[in-house]
């Protein structure tokens, strides 16, 4: 199963807001079992999309010193769902950041037309700490994600969309 649920970057204003992209295809283990016969996505990827897309923007807006923790979901509000077929683009913007956590709005847009809203709290957890709880690896900042951040900042100097 895929856990990365965001393709690539469009935008990324560090610290500020990013707009990432999510196609969704039938061709994903998910859609086989929810709903066969109406391949819905399940919403609660559609949240982990937002969470890794805000994650990644306040990872990177403190030099990933820290390692960022979904804390809660204060409020979701889904106004259709959205099916195989469909992109979703995921925009997400920071509201609040403190030493200690921050929290982001995060919009899901499908052909221009808003379809989601989550208000997302992550806590900031110190290198000691962390080792602590979930060992040395990092899953949100390494790997693919990281490199998918890396695309953007590309992107961005060069002012051309990402690569995808």
């Amino acid at each position: 199963m895929r856990w990365i649920w965001i393709d690539r970057f469009l935008e990324f204003e560090s610290g500020k807001s990013a707009k990432a992209v999510k196609n969704l295809s039938t061709a994903e283990d998910h859609f086989r079992d929810h709903f066969p016969g109406y391949p819905v996505m399940p919403a609660a990827l559609i949240i982990e999309g937002l969470a890794q897309t805000g994650g990644i923007l306040v990872g990177e807006a403190n030099q990933f010193r820290e390692k960022v923790v979904l804390a809660k979901i204060a409020k979701t509000r889904f106004e259709r769902e959205m099916f195989a077929g469909e992109q979703l683009i995921y925009q997400v913007e920071i509201l609040m950041m403190r030493p200690e956590a921050a929290s982001v709005l995060g919009k899901v847009f499908v052909d221009g037309v808003q379809t989601a809203e989550a208000e997302i709290f992550f806590a900031h957890l110190d290198q000691a700490r962390s080792k602590q709880m979930f060992g040395d690896h990092n899953f949100v900042f390494s790997g693919e994600l990281k490199y998918l951040l890396g695309l953007a900042k590309v992107a961005s100097q060069t002012g051309k969309d990402s690569p995808g």
